[in-house]
């Protein structure tokens, strides 16, 4: 677990964060947690108080592999958003606005829920492609 800023510079941190660990165990999806945590963490950073609020601050969890399946999580502080969802409706030439999308293309699973004064967002994916 770690406990990041809630600024943009706390992307980098948690992809670092999670290719570290991941290379320790050496999984061999590590890449896509790598993308789908970078994700997470910065539509928590864009998304919820956790960037907005001076002392905002994005939680990332692992979960020790079990039968193969990894665990992310991702907290962040809050807001008054609706619940996150893929969007498959970008426009083609925005910057923007694909983060979920990729998540459910290369997840296996994943979801929301609302915890304490906050959301967490998390994904699994198996040590297998998907």
């Amino acid at each position: 677990r770690i406990d990041l800023p809630g600024d943009v510079t706390s992307v980098a941190k948690a992809r670092r964060y999670v290719r570290v660990l991941l290379a320790n165990i050496a999984h061999p999806r590590a890449d896509d947690a790598v993308l789908l945590v970078s994700e997470l963490v910065a539509n928590a950073i864009r998304h919820s108080d956790s960037g907005r609020l001076p002392d905002g601050t994005v939680t990332v969890t692992l979960s020790e592999p079990a039968n193969g399946i990894l665990r992310v999580e991702v907290v962040d502080v809050g807001s008054s958003a609706a619940e996150p969802r893929a969007r498959l409706d970008a426009d083609p030439v925005s910057e923007g606005g694909r983060g979920l999308y990729l998540v459910d293309l290369l997840a296996d699973k994943w979801g929301s829920h609302l915890y304490d004064n906050g959301r967490v967002v998390w994904f699994e994916i198996s040590a297998h492609d998907t």
